[in-house]
């Protein structure tokens, strides 16, 4: 498989508005609406193994989606709004199907497994994750609901692993799910229109992150 730098500084606008102009065609007739005060911006895995490109794992692509995803988590912080970060880690004892399927972990004394610096983690809360789904035998949900989290705003990598399964893990859980077009990636754009499409039809609302940033109420200084 050949790694596609599909979305960059300069095309993500353009490219990211054709992705959800095709897929909002199947969400069209679900009338969920942001309510930014019931939501949740859940950031999976920006990790220095992904963003790096010195790391295998490395997704062109990433690199593009950061200004907006820490745009977002500013205006949620600053209006008082809960951020969740993930960092998936794995052991022998919790990989599972991981390292069989991968044949590679991401450890904790890796300092590749450390969530890149554009994130202000002070911010928000990080949960560690050892699967594809972050609510997997993780405190999330419970965490969620305790801050009374009715809605869900997915960003991170990869769109079409770890953030597509964590938006079908939380539909099924009774949340209403938002998926930014323009807030995740993966290895090529093929992936990430499947991912658009397959979410769009059954699970999450597709939206771009100057979206949710107009319904914040410190939001819109923080727009593109």
């Amino acid at each position: 498989m050949k790694k596609r730098n599909y979305f960059t500084r300069e095309s993500i606008r353009q490219k990211s508005r054709a992705m959800l102009e095709e897929a909002s065609r199947l969400s069209a007739r679900h009338d969920l609406t942001l309510v930014p005060e019931r939501s949740v911006v859940l950031i999976l895995d920006m990790q220095r193994y992904f963003l790096e490109d010195s790391s295998h794992a490395f997704i062109p692509a990433a690199r593009a989606i950061v200004p907006g995803i820490a745009k977002l988590a500013r205006a949620y912080f600053e209006d008082g709004l809960p951020i969740v970060f993930t960092r998936h880690l794995n052991t022998d004892a919790n990989a599972g199907m991981m390292s069989r399927w991968w044949q590679d972990l991401i450890r904790v004394d890796d300092p590749a497994s450390e969530i890149v610096p554009e994130f202000d983690l002070s911010q928000g809360v990080v949960v560690e994750k050892s699967q594809y789904d972050a609510f997997y035998e993780t405190a999330l949900d419970e965490m969620l609901r305790e801050k009374g989290v009715t809605q869900i705003v997915i960003c991170g990598v990869m769109s079409h692993l770890c953030c597509e399964t964590t938006a079908r893990s939380a539909f099924v859980r009774g949340f209403e799910v938002f998926f930014a077009v323009d807030g995740t990636a993966t290895y090529t754009e093929a992936f990430h229109r499947a991912t658009l499409l397959n979410l769009a039809h059954g699970f999450a609302v597709p939206v771009l992150t100057h979206e949710i940033l107009d319904k914040l109420p410190l939001g819109k200084a923080n727009a593109p």
